[in-house]
């Protein structure tokens, strides 16, 4: 079988390293057609270069990495260097990039790359704010019926948000990009955190990983390493989620998560709970089911497969 086409969306962000790393270290499965960035996790000139290092760092600087929109499509862009560092790649060695971005714009791509394709073949995986996906669905909506899927960290419902209260960071610094994705028609599955707190690296798992040798892997673990300082206010234990990376496993091995169809809109009004993701777990609406929300992950072979395929690479 051929391996299934993705387009990672992405605002590196260790935990994003993790997710693209497990990608390119499963070429059977996977061909990275490309990788479109966009402000989040720090600034778009920050996430295109931290694109470019971690493909270096992969070797494979054959694949095309565009750099997308720096804000939200109506709100100001927030960022997280209390949890990235302020390059968004803290922790690891990392050299300046020598592969050069592509000059078109991420969102250009997109709607190019999404129309060329045979219908049902591309899925696009958004790790990060939805705004390059939803700008490009506004520009060309004839692309959302073309795609296969919608492949997304972000959101919950169970565990509340870790942005506000009630939203999750990547909804909630781009929620009307993500209410026109989920809104769209076009097949989604969402990774929010109450999949990915189940997804908990440990450092003995950080440790197996280290041990491999491959330098891909120890500086995966030296991302991690930098990671795990936040979080010691919230996870009772030194293990830490690994959320993006969570995107990449279902991929991989869906049968390893709890996962039901359910009803989700995004709220895009209360100043309370705007990125709001709310999930329709009980189907007590009768909206129609638009989304695969992801519950749970099965740990132990999450991370034995991320392990093995990391570990292969350079």
């Amino acid at each position: 079988m051929a391996p299934r086409k993705i387009i990672i969306d992405t605002d590196p962000g260790q935990d994003d390293a993790f997710a693209i790393l497990f990608a390119l270290g499963s070429p059977a499965e996977l061909e990275v057609v490309g990788i479109t960035t966009v402000g989040g996790n720090v600034p778009l000139a920050l996430t295109a270069k931290n694109a470019l290092k971690v493909v270096e760092l992969a070797g494979r600087p054959d694949v095309p990495v565009y750099a997308g929109c720096p804000a939200p499509m109506v709100r100001k862009l927030i960022t997280a260097e209390y949890v990235h560092g302020e390059t968004g790649l803290d922790g690891a060695d990392l050299p300046e990039p020598v592969t050069p971005l592509q000059s078109e714009h991420a969102v250009n791509y997109l709607v190019r790359t999404i129309m060329d394709a045979p219908e049902g073949e591309l899925t696009v995986c958004t790790l990060g704010p939805m705004t390059n996906l939803a700008m490009a669905m506004t520009m060309e909506p004839r692309i959302i019926p073309r795609l296969r899927e919608v492949v997304l960290m972000g959101g919950g419902f169970f565990q509340g948000g870790n942005a506000t209260p009630a939203a999750e960071f990547n909804i909630f610094v781009d929620p009307h990009a993500a209410h026109k994705v989920f809104d769209s028609g076009v097949p989604v599955t969402m990774a929010g955190i109450d999949c990915t707190y189940t997804a908990l690296m440990t450092p003995e798992w950080l440790d197996a990983l280290r041990a491999t040798g491959s330098r891909a892997a120890i500086e995966a673990a030296n991302l991690a390493d930098f990671y795990r300082q936040y979080g010691t206010h919230k996870f009772a234990t030194a293990a830490r989620p690994i959320h993006d990376a969570c995107v990449t496993g279902y991929l991989l091995a869906p049968e390893i998560y709890e996962q039901r169809q359910c009803a989700v809109t995004v709220d895009i009004v209360s100043p309370e709970t705007i990125g709001m993701t709310v999930v329709d777990w009980w189907h007590v609406t009768g909206r129609r089911k638009n989304c695969n929300v992801l519950r749970r992950i099965d740990p132990a072979p999450f991370f034995a497969l991320m392990l093995e395929r990391i570990s292969a690479l350079p």
